[in-house]
């Protein structure tokens, strides 16, 4: 390609340096451009360069990061290519400076990585050197010698190295020939060498062209007249009192601070004497606005901002001159030393930052890619990073300087604490510290670690029943530490095994809120209480879930009237007839009414009141056994038949009732003796059998007891004596079949009842209201035998063992037990008395522990 004097070069260079920067693989490429390119001019292949992966660029978003607003290189993600992006104009970037460097960064994300590219700006030979002035005039008195030499403008090129002016040439002339100064990275200085006497009257003036080419090829001139105007004698120069001058200049100098004072002297008088002092002629523009020179003192004062990190260094050339009127010069070079001060503060870089990062990420994730920088030096410029909070995150530096990481110290828990504000601080290493801050807000991410809570467990509920089908009966609530969807809960019911699901099968759950139903109304007498578990699974991946048990409690409702036991004719009518003799006392028990209640509780529990009565004297009725009693002796004037209708109501809120009708006809004493004798010779052979069967019955139960007794004996002898009884037996008979016995199996003591049982009792599933749990803190892992006392729809009470499912019938009975004999761990119960038109039984309740 060529422009600008018909040529440019264009150089690509491609190297690949070795991998660095903590755990982000990050790597270096080095690439050499000519400047003037045009845009679009492929620069190399940074992506197969650096070993990337071609299909992976885009979806990770590669991209090349500068400093500059308009970057001048740009990456094309789908080849990996690199463009220049707009023209390049290297003395414009890189002023006089000999390399030319470009630092850039290229960054993938996802995962984060980042490698840095570093472009090389070769100089092309684009500009030619230039004087100040088309033409310069100099002055030489008539009185020089030869050997004395002149420092002449030189000549400006803005190219660098090679093709900056590497020679200058002067026209052919007689007295004057050209020496060139290197000044290194100044240029070089033309200076005119006057090799032969000058003679004003011979030749006043001498037109000499001065030519500055550079190193290109072709190289490049640029010219100016030079006008050597011969003076009369001032044959004495000024001549400075030091061979050098040296200074060192703090930088931030105020302004008006002396940096140096040069002192000259001249040997002439007068005006030729006379010496004031100027910047030499090539002291630049820029450095006219940093310093002054006073003209009469000889003082180099300070007059703009002096900046170590600009520059460290200046050479002035100073002019001293007399006042002759040809006046003689004399060149002196002052060097400053610019010295630094801590001035800086330090900068802080995020070069890439990861805003969110999962709470399950492991120590050492890299969060963000920070860079620092001080443009002091020394210590001054030496700087350090850390992280001020005490967080989970720490600094990791890099292979390369200034260069840091953030990544995470130890695991992170978004429940403990979602957002950090972490904090970098740079300080440097100056006796006066400077530092700074930059705060990077860092997320953290969910992931579902936490299963749901339920805030109850195990939950116990009370449903009255009878309840209302399909309607909410209650509600389980679980909580989830986690959010989003992993804290998206729902509820749905367990249905195991082959009970759970019947039990379960009339149950619905509302997933989303945990409120569950039921699609039937409970019956308090069929089901007493059951169990459940409810799941609560949250909706992240994997599901987490955690069951909690539900324990569900009927409470009974007054839903059952009283039922009449007796009387109880054939046809089903609760109507009775008794006889009684005239002439009987006060007190005689007529008769008693027998009842029961299939509810439990003050539901159950059962009060006799008279409802109708044909004489009010002459009958009382105990309002809670039901028995009939005469008030006073029957005279002659009442009547011979008397109706009683007694009313049994229970104590339910809403008590519910039943009646029973008891005709009582008053007779002669000799037919009621009549009456009994023939009752009596009817059941004489029944009374001795059972008299004989009693007999049997009672030395059957005296042997086993004392059998019981041994065993029992050689039991405690074998085991330790810490055993209490496992039954405790109670009896608690009212009138109104209410009965109770009292039992313990390993951890549950159990209550065996009638129609009726105490409030605080808990009910075993499956009882048929007649057996209760009572909470009991002694364990033992022996097996016994569940007693269960059925009620029948005669009154009579029914004792069973049931083992394995299996049901035995021991014996029924409806009187209440005259013995009780509790020894050990076997308890006795003898059923022998029975009441007055009552069937006579004789029963044997016995209760053994079964190992």
């Amino acid at each position: 390609m060529a422009e600008k004097g018909g040529w440019r070069t264009v150089l690509v260079a491609l190297v690949t340096a070795t991998f660095m920067l903590w755990d982000v693989s990050t790597a270096l490429a080095r690439y050499t451009v000519s400047e003037e390119l045009k845009e679009g001019t492929r620069v190399g292949n940074i992506a197969k360069d650096l070993g990337l992966d071609l299909g992976t660029l885009k979806a990770r978003v590669f991209r090349i990061v500068s400093g500059s607003n308009e970057p001048m290189f740009q990456v094309n993600q789908n080849d990996g290519n690199m463009y220049v992006n707009k023209k390049i104009d290297r003395e414009d970037v890189c002023e006089r400076s000999i390399t030319c460097l470009i630092n850039l960064k290229a960054v993938l994300e996802n995962p984060l990585e980042i490698h840095y590219v570093s472009v090389e700006i070769q100089d092309i030979n684009d500009h030619s050197p230039t004087f100040p002035e088309n033409e310069s005039r100099l002055e030489i008195f008539e009185s020089a010698l030869p050997g004395e030499r002149f420092q002449l403008h030189p000549a400006r090129d803005p190219d660098s190295g090679i093709y900056s002016v590497q020679q200058y040439k002067l026209s052919q002339n007689n007295h004057f020939r050209l020496e060139v100064k290197d000044r290194g990275n100044d240029g070089k200085i033309p200076i005119l060498y006057l090799q032969k006497s000058l003679d004003k009257e011979t030749e006043r003036l001498h037109r000499l062209l001065l030519s500055a080419i550079d190193g290109g090829k072709p190289p490049l001139t640029g010219t100016t007249e030079l006008l050597v105007e011969v003076l009369d004698v001032n044959d004495n120069l000024p001549i400075f009192m030091k061979d050098s001058y040296s200074v060192l200049l703090p930088e931030n100098s105020p302004v008006g601070t002396m940096v140096i004072q040069v002192n000259a002297t001249d040997l002439d008088d007068g005006l030729n004497g006379e010496v004031f002092y100027s910047f030499g002629s090539n002291v630049n523009g820029k450095l006219r606005k940093l310093f002054d020179i006073d003209e009469t003192t000889g003082e180099i004062t300070v007059k703009g901002l002096i900046d170590f990190e600009q520059k460290d260094r200046y050479e002035i050339d100073i002019k001293a001159s007399d006042k002759g009127t040809v006046p003689l010069k004399t060149d002196k070079s002052v060097i400053i030393n610019v010295v630094d001060l801590n001035d800086n503060i330090p900068e802080i870089e995020v070069t890439s930052f990861s805003s969110a990062i999962p709470e399950d990420s492991k120590p050492g994730t890299t969060v963000a890619l920070i860079s620092v920088s001080d443009l002091d030096s020394g210590l001054n410029g030496k700087v350090i990073c850390f992280i001020r909070e005490n967080v989970p995150f720490t600094l990791n530096p890099s292979l390369q300087d200034n260069m840091y990481s953030v990544v995470t110290k130890s695991s992170l828990d978004r429940e403990h604490q979602s957002h950090y504000d972490v904090t970098v601080v740079a300080k440097d290493g100056g006796d006066s510290a400077l530092s700074s801050e930059k705060t990077i807000s860092v997320d953290v991410s969910d992931v579902n670690d936490n299963s749901p809570e339920f805030s109850l467990s195990p939950y116990t509920f009370y449903v009255t029943e009878s309840n209302t089908p399909g309607a909410s009966l209650f509600s389980v609530r679980a909580s989830d530490c986690d959010e989003n969807e992993n804290a998206l809960i729902s509820y749905h019911i367990i249905r195991g095994g082959t009970e759970d699901k019947k039990l379960t099968s009339f149950l619905n759950i509302n997933s989303d809120n945990g409120d569950i139903l039921a699609l039937k109304s409970f019956d308090f007498e069929t089901l007493k209480t059951f169990q459940f578990q409810v799941s609560a699974s949250d909706s992240g991946t994997p599901s987490l879930s955690s069951n909690v048990t539900v324990n569900v409690f009927i409470l009974d409702q007054n839903d059952n009237a009283p039922v009449i036991l007796y009387p109880l004719s054939s046809n089903g009518s609760a109507e009775g007839v008794e006889e009684i003799p005239r002439n009987v006392n006060a007190g005689h028990l007529v008769t008693k009414v027998r009842a029961y209640d299939a509810d439990i509780g003050y539901n159950g529990w059962l009060l006799f009141s008279l409802q109708e009565v044909t004489d009010h004297s002459l009958f009382g009725l105990d309002r809670y056994t039901g028995r009939i009693r005469t008030l006073r002796s029957f005279t002659e004037t009442d009547e011979a038949e008397h109706k009683l209708v007694i009313l049994v109501k229970d104590n339910g809120n809403v008590s519910l009732s039943a009646t029973a009708t008891v005709i009582v006809k008053l007779v002669e004493p000799k037919e009621a003796f009549a009456a009994s004798d023939v009752k009596s010779s009817a059941k004489a052979d029944e009374e001795n059998n059972v008299t004989f069967y009693l007999m049997i019955t009672l030395g059957s139960v005296s042997a086993l007891f004392l059998i019981s007794i041994t065993v029992l004996i050689a039991m405690q002898c074998s085991k330790s004596t810490d055993y209490t009884s496992k039954y405790l037996q109670e009896t608690n008979y009212d009138g109104t079949l209410c009965h109770s016995i009292q039992y313990r199996s390993g951890d549950k003591r159990y209550m065996l009842v009638g129609p009726r049982m105490s409030i605080g009792s808990t009910i075993v599933p499956g009882s048929h209201a007649n057996t209760l749990v009572l909470p009991d803190r002694r364990r033992t892992s022996e097996e016994v035998r569940k007693i269960v006392l059925y009620q029948g729809i005669c009154g009579v009470n029914t004792i069973k063992f049931i083992t394995e499912g299996k049901e035995e019938v021991v014996c029924s009975c409806e009187s209440e037990p005259s013995l009780q004999v509790v020894v050990g761990w076997i308890s006795l119960q003898l059923c022998v008395q029975c009441a007055v038109l009552e069937p006579k039984c004789c029963c044997v309740f016995m209760y053994l522990k079964i190992k």
